[in-house]
């Protein structure tokens, strides 16, 4: 979902403003073969070259996943930087999202929303392109759950922030929720979604991917 609007430019303007995202749940590193492995990670976001990558599903010292700083190691592998959101404290570490950015970054903050079957928060990260303004991008993850009482009650928090900034934003990540939900409809009320190649919309599950639940 993108806030940000635009006025009429050449196509080298274009290309220079453009910014590349992406969004990936990694399952604290663990792959479909069950063996956690943050270089194979790195490999993927090397390909998809893009200048900010929102990651859920990240560990931060956690004996799960060998203690690793995981939004620290896959910054300094890849040369990026990196900013951790905290959704609460899990096995000696820290569980929650972060905010891969190849972009100098001017602030990031973390949005409390309220809890559903787990805590969760939205990342917000401002960052500065190569040319026009900044830009803020917002990670989010919202619940999990059939019932999507929790899940558009943190949407909606999110919302209202995004409605608060004062530069163009993105919001990207896990939105847990179909395109004719009630959570998809208010975002796309609020801002322009980047459309996705009709044939490669499903991102669930990850090994036969059926379902659009990333946006």
């Amino acid at each position: 979902m993108n806030g940000c609007t635009t006025s009429p430019a050449s196509a080298d303007d274009r290309e220079s403003e453009r910014i590349r995202v992406a969004t990936w749940n990694i399952r604290h590193g663990r792959g479909l073969d069950g063996r956690v492995d943050l270089e194979r990670i790195a490999r993927v976001i090397e390909d998809i070259d893009a200048d900010i990558v929102a990651l859920q599903e990240v560990d931060e010292v956690v004996r799960r996943s060998g203690l690793v700083d995981q939004a620290a190691w896959l910054a300094e592998r890849l040369g990026m930087r990196a900013v951790f959101g905290s959704f609460m404290e899990h096995q000696g570490g820290r569980y929650g999202m972060a905010m891969l950015s190849g972009l100098p970054i001017e602030h990031s903050e973390v949005w409390r929303l309220t809890d559903g079957h787990e805590p969760r928060v939205a990342l917000a990260v401002r960052v500065l392109p190569p040319t026009g303004p900044a830009v803020a991008v917002v990670g989010v993850h919202f619940d999990w759950v059939e019932d999507d009482e929790f899940r558009h009650r943190q949407a909606t928090e999110t919302m209202a922030r995004l409605r608060r900034l004062d530069v163009p934003w993105i919001v990207l990540g896990d939105f847990n929720d179909t395109p004719g939900s009630r959570t998809l409809r208010d975002f796309r009320a609020l801002g322009r979604e980047a459309l996705k190649p009709k044939e490669r919309r499903a991102t669930f599950p990850a090994d036969e991917p059926r379902i659009e639940i990333d946006f």
